[in-house]
């Protein structure tokens, strides 16, 4: 089995941490810590990578937590972040921020091929797309501008096209199940590693404890994001490492 990877993830609105149940932005937690002091006390327990949402910028398209994130870069965390991305200049302006990984969203629905560009141009290592979807009469269908827009396109076929051109990364959220603390959908995590074997595909929405997070890594997934359960201290950063670490029988 490969490397998995336990990701913390920040999700930030005016500049506060917060959590949406099920990307509904009426439906807001907000938390009573410092983001920097947040991404400070990930690194201090082990983490890795860290994953971080604008969510100002997923709704409206334009980035506005620059500032924080290259703080966040000085902690030693490697960064993942997305929201806001509407062309290359965006990507870059992350990258000069200290994000080792662009998240491509709304593009990478909406625009596959010059996506498909950047991930040339960058290297697949440097670009993760959000392939963020929701079951609809048995297809999982995509989501788009901070999960407020319904594409017409299913997962299946775009996680075809950017396996075919080279992509890395994946990342996708069965958006029911994001902040609501039920467990991942393991069924499809499953699905995604073993229909393409070539994506690193990113589990996220649901996770609430270790065994969730050995569940994950058994589905053959390359890794796990973790929100609202280390905010709220159902699980326990420590405990969650230990759990991606552990190799399967």
């Amino acid at each position: 089995m490969n490397d998995f990877t336990v990701i913390p993830a920040i999700d930030l609105r005016g500049g506060h941490v917060v959590r949406l149940l099920k990307g509904d932005y009426e439906r807001q937690t907000d938390y009573a810590v410092e983001p920097l002091a947040l991404a400070e006390n990930y690194a201090a327990l082990g983490a890795e990578w860290l994953h971080v949402v604008d969510l100002d910028g997923a709704r409206a398209g334009t980035q506005t937590h620059l500032d924080t994130l290259k703080a966040m870069a000085g902690t030693g965390l490697k960064l993942q972040a997305g929201g806001g991305i509407r062309s290359e200049d965006d990507v870059k302006r992350l990258f000069d921020a200290g994000v080792s990984r662009a998240v491509i969203g709304s593009l990478a629905m909406r625009e596959p091929e010059r996506v498909a560009k950047w991930i040339e141009r960058h290297g697949a290592d440097r670009l993760t797309l959000a392939l963020d979807a929701r079951c609809r009469d048995g297809v999982w269908r995509l989501t788009s501008a901070g999960w407020t827009s319904d594409e017409d396109v299913a997962l299946n076929t775009l996680a075809s096209f950017y396996a075919k051109c080279g992509a890395r990364h994946v990342l996708s959220t069965d958006i029911d199940r994001d902040g609501a603390m039920t467990g991942p959908n393991i069924d499809l995590y499953t699905h995604l590693a073993r229909a393409f074997p070539t994506l690193a595909v990113q589990a996220s929405g649901g996770v609430r404890s270790g065994d969730d997070v050995r569940a994950v890594r058994a589905s053959g997934a390359a890794g796990v994001i973790l929100g609202r359960a280390l905010l709220e201290g159902k699980l326990e950063l420590a405990d969650a490492l230990v759990a991606g670490s552990v190799t399967s029988c």
